[in-house]
């Protein structure tokens, strides 16, 4: 059976204890183990910072962002053989196991992108200088350097590579060292990913580690330059933010955590029209895509009183035609969810779910997956319809991180739409779906101070909209309240929290000179 080293201290080390075994959740067939016992976090942490740190702040976002280029060519040069470990390692379909590489490789590129546009400088400059005397000479200039640190990335298992490429992509260009620690359940695509990275020499030593299995005491060696950016439960999040080094030691955190993401339909939506039909579609493909494993996944659904029952009949109906089964054959729309305890954890919530909404279709019930039978983490994409919403519903209370929504019926105005996705807690996105244009800015204002990310669906932009479910490098991810109160991507807006804001003050030429402006 195959074993995941970890990449530290410039080397690839294998622990000597317990290990993690990695299964196919569609066959249950064990593919490897990993763990850490014996690997030493504070020397990795330590050449990390001396070796990789050192190397990428000699480097200028010209340089970082022809490394991140490279980073993306090579992981697309592997393509298929990592979409075939995404198959069997994450129960993906081709077409989910796509969606994951592809948007690591996207993100790095954008990223690339964005560091031609930051050129031959080391300095990030944020905003207008300003004037602070009675001449121009004395000047004050706020900007970002990179923090002297390490950024330990704590990804999910549910994209085991666009959760690497993404949060590398911003703290590499920023000039800060990654320790990625994938989810050990689905880590065989993260590695793979590493070994090609490493093989190749594309980033200097010390700039890339990896660690496959338990965290054990890596982040009680973090330090104030530190970044730890953190994608997991908000439970989890809770435990890791309690530590020392963030609580004594002030070290960085970003979390992004659960939410009960929404989507709005307007009252002047008609069944058929462009709108409906983009609303719908976005539904079942945030239910259904990676199993409805996304965190950016529709998970409530509110519609108009009088237009409910046309909403069910339609999502019921494409529901219907989803076929569970073996993620490796081609007739198959959605495969198992990653692991046992998720799938458990799947059941357990629909049944919380059902305790205040009638089951339209779909149900915590066994599957009889295609071309897999009885074995596999299999669940059945799962509708339910809430009769009249109150805040303390588990629909409005608890995610269930599955291919799991609940419609929501409300009285058609936007102010009661903005006060039930606040119900949510905080989230990453909500989708609102109109062409009344006094209903769209009065429902998105009303979700914004609620919401990460808003998306509108209207009829100019059907035909090109992108699905709410997708993160797009250029904005920013993350939300309020239960999301984790933290932001990722945004193009510049990322790579703030790997750097240190200062405000320079002096005369102007030296100020200028120092932020690349001369």
């Amino acid at each position: 059976m195959m074993e995941l080293a970890s990449y530290v201290s410039g080397r690839w080390v294998s622990g000597k204890g317990r290990a993690t075994t990695l299964v196919n959740p569609a066959t249950e067939e064990a593919l490897a183990t990993a763990s850490t016992e014996g690997v030493d976090f504070g020397a990795a942490l330590a050449f990390a910072r001396e070796r990789g740190g050192v190397a990428l702040r000699a480097m200028s976002f010209r340089q970082r962002g022809e490394m991140l280029r490279a980073m993306s060519r090579a992981i697309h040069a592997r393509r298929d053989e990592l979409l075939a470990l995404a198959i069997a390692n994450g129960g993906n379909t081709r077409s989910d196991a796509k969606f994951d590489v592809d948007g690591a490789t996207g993100t790095l590129a954008a990223y690339a992108d964005l560091a031609q546009e930051l050129g031959d400088t080391h300095v990030l400059v944020d905003g207008d200088g300003v004037q602070l005397g009675r001449s121009a000479r004395l000047f004050g200039q706020h900007v970002y350097v990179p923090r002297e640190g390490v950024a330990v990335h704590v990804n999910a298992f549910n994209f085991p590579a666009w959760g690497l490429g993404e949060k590398a992509a911003c703290a590499l260009l920023a000039g800060v060292p990654v320790v990625a620690k994938p989810a050990s359940a689905t880590a065989l695509v993260t590695h793979r990913i590493a070994q090609i990275l490493v093989g190749e020499r594309i980033l200097p030593e010390g700039a890339l580690s990896l660690v496959c299995g338990s965290a054990g005491d890596l982040l009680d060696h973090l330090g104030g330059q530190d970044v730890l950016a953190f994608t997991g439960s908000s439970a989890t999040a809770a435990l890791l933010r309690s530590g020392r080094a963030f609580t004594h030691a002030s070290a960085h955190v970003n979390v992004e955590a659960d939410s009960l993401n929404a989507a709005v339909l307007g009252p002047d939506v008609d069944d058929g029209s462009e709108v409906m039909n983009l609303f719908v579609g976005d539904i079942v493909r945030d239910m259904t895509q990676k199993t409805g494993q996304k965190c950016t996944a529709i998970r409530r659904v509110y519609v108009p009183a009088g237009k409910v029952e046309a909403v069910l009949e339609r999502l019921g109906e494409r529901l219907a035609g989803v076929k569970v089964g073996d993620p490796s054959r081609e007739d198959v729309g959605m495969g198992p969810v990653a692991t046992r305890q998720q799938l458990e954890d799947v059941r357990a919530g629909i049944a919380r779910l059902q305790a205040g909404a009638r089951t339209v279709c779909g149900g915590p019930g066994a599957v009889d997956a295609l071309g897999v039978g009885t074995k596999g983490y299999f669940v059945a994409p799962t509708l339910l319809r809430s009769s009249e919403p109150r805040p303390d519903d588990a629909a409005h209370q608890h995610e269930v991180f599955g291919p799991v929504a609940t419609v929501v019926p409300y009285d058609g105005a936007a102010a009661t739409a903005a006060k039930l996705v606040a119900w949510g807690g905080g989230g990453l996105v909500s989708s609102v779906y109109s062409d009344d244009k006094d209903f769209v800015r009065d429902a998105v204002l009303g979700i914004a101070p609620h919401s990460g990310r808003v998306t509108i669906g209207s009829s100019k932009v059907a035909a090109q909209a992108i699905p709410p479910g997708t993160v797009m490098p250029q904005l920013l991810h993350g939300g309020p309240g239960r999301a984790g109160g933290g932001e990722e991507l945004g193009a510049r807006r990322g790579m703030a929290l790997y750097m240190q804001r200062v405000a320079l003050q002096g005369d102007r030429a030296l100020v200028e000179a120092i932020a690349g402006k001369r």
